[in-house]
């Protein structure tokens, strides 16, 4: 069993900062990409950002520039630091993860259950 947990949602002001983070935990071999996602009411889910292994970033067009993903291997963690946020930055977020439960196994996509994020005066 893998488990996925969110945590760090809330609410904020318009321009204010908040700061996800996301635990992997359970039988894991290896964790390759690691994602943050996000979906509005009414919307489909989409991606925020992205980490591999080694560091390297993606980011979604309407975050870039504000929002920060990094990751502690050792850790099998990863944030992300949310900075002049919107209202339309408004979302259930998602953590993902690519992992292998052995060295044998094919690699599994875990997702989190989400937490919320409300950015509102």
């Amino acid at each position: 069993q893998v488990q996925v947990v969110e945590s760090g949602g809330g609410l904020v002001q318009p321009g204010g900062s908040l700061r996800l983070s996301c635990a992997v935990s359970g039988s894991i071999f290896n964790i390759g990409l690691m994602g943050w996602f996000r979906q509005a009411p009414g919307k489909e889910r989409e991606l925020v950002a992205d980490i591999g292994s080694g560091g390297n970033t993606k980011y979604g067009d309407s975050v870039k520039g504000r929002f920060t993903v990094s990751r502690d291997n050792a850790k099998n963690t990863m944030d992300l630091q949310m900075n002049s946020l919107k209202p339309e930055d408004t979302a259930v977020y998602y953590c993902n993860a690519d992992v292998k439960r052995s060295r044998l196994s094919t690699w599994w996509v875990e997702w989190g259950q989400g937490t919320q994020v409300t950015v509102s005066s």
